[in-house]
């Protein structure tokens, strides 16, 4: 979820390791009139525009200690380290605060280090760390294969091929055997969530955080839904959870969402849609991963993964997905260089989000799981998000990974 921009690491680099190319300038990413920032009033969620918020009774302490742990069990974040132990605050938030999820990364944006992955031995030792706080606890990762893989030859594991090069010999037998390969390496050491794979099309060979980085099975919605399908059922097979993304479709974008505000308004058509109607259709899809970049085709002033009108309206009413949906990295710069914490989380909620990712590499925040649920709390008491819609999206959760 990050390639050297100078001596910069970013996001896609950590994604797709240190052979990634340099993010190219992305386009503006405003409709006409903008959107909320931080300096200006808040959004209002989409349920609060038509009836206004009513507050909700303030619950007995038993009860808002329960509330907050399902509001915890919606998250996943990401911390540094090789090693956990009791004292350190992702254990904390697992075993006090009942946080769902954890993701790993290879390299750490920041500092440019090494961050959670250093050799098979070592990691499949730190899963277990972290589940022994919890043994609910998801353990994810973005493992596509080929450039964006955060196990790999450098740290251990097996060399994986490409969506692209998947994509390109459209053989059953060889996606299945690749896919075989990389859901026996997740399990092996205990990840249970794989964020694959990319169903983006790839109609823009420019692509700098698609086409660029060999993400794309092809650029036929066909080919992309069959090798898609394959996969997931390769994985669904070990056991492992997987996402498609990033919905409503990035491969037409000429700029990358991680650093900076993307418009596809001039590029996206709906036949990026089909392999998302083709999966959903079937009954393949286990999670769906919305993004955060601008399509005034579909809304004219918020990105994806905050707009009600294609997380609920064209995902869910449309397409027929009734599932989990996930958002890409909260703390994206498409995201933060628009909208405060508060307002983002309240917006993607408010569009039927069920679970948010804090991946920690564009900020570091030991706090994030306690701020985030503070957050959900207050939305709560202010009649802006109720305890039903918090129930819906645990039991998405809990249909997916049941409690150990």
């Amino acid at each position: 979820m990050y390639g050297v921009t100078g001596a910069r690491i970013t996001r896609r680099t950590l994604l797709a390791g240190a052979g990634a190319s340099a993010v190219a300038t992305g386009l503006g990413a405003c409709g006409p009139g903008g959107s909320p920032t931080a300096a200006t009033s808040a959004p209002t969620s989409p349920a609060a525009a038509v009836s206004g918020p009513t507050a909700a009774p303030s619950p007995s302490p038993a009860a808002e200690a329960a509330l907050r742990k399902k509001i915890a069990r919606m998250l996943i974040a990401g911390f540094r380290g090789a090693t956990v132990g009791p004292g350190d605050w992702i254990v904390r938030a697992i075993a006090e605060q009942g946080l769902g999820g954890v993701i790993l990364f290879d390299r750490d944006q920041l500092t440019g280090g090494s961050r959670n992955i250093d050799s098979p031995r070592q990691v499949t030792a730190l899963i277990r760390a972290l589940r022994a706080a919890a043994p609910h606890v998801i353990v994810s990762i973005d493992q596509e294969g080929g450039k964006i893989a955060r196990l790999k030859p450098a740290n251990g594991f097996p060399a994986t091929a490409s969506q692209e090069a998947i994509g390109a010999r459209d053989s059953p037998k060889a996606t299945r055997q690749w896919a075989e390969g990389m859901a026996k390496t997740l399990v092996d050491i205990g990840v249970d969530y794989n964020f694959a794979p990319v169903v983006d099309l790839a109609v823009n060979p420019d692509n700098p955080a698609i086409a660029q980085l060999d993400r794309a099975f092809s650029a036929d919605p066909a080919v992309v839904a069959a090798n898609a399908e394959i996969a997931i059922k390769a994985y669904r097979a070990a056991k492992v959870r997987s996402s498609v993304k990033h919905f409503p479709g990035l491969g037409s974008a000429s700029g990358n969402t991680d650093f900076e505000s993307v418009d596809v308004t001039d590029t996206w058509t709906r036949t990026e849609l089909e392999p998302y109607r083709t999966l959903i259709k079937d009954g393949t899809v286990d999670t769906v991963m919305v993004t955060h970049f601008h399509n005034r085709q579909l809304d004219p002033e918020l990105p994806m993964s905050l707009s009600h009108a294609v997380v609920t309206g064209l995902l869910r009413e449309q397409l027929g997905w009734d599932g989990l949906v996930v958002s890409d990295d909260m703390q994206a710069t498409a995201i933060t260089n628009r909208y405060r914490r508060e307002q983002a989380v309240e917006l993607a909620l408010a569009a039927g989000v069920d679970q948010l990712v804090f991946g920690n590499q564009a900020v570091y925040d030991p706090d994030v799981v306690q701020g985030v649920v503070g957050t959900v709390l207050d939305l709560v008491r202010a009649g802006k998000v109720t305890e039903a819609q918090i129930d819906r999206s645990v039991a998405r959760i809990d249909a997916l990974w049941p409690s150990r």
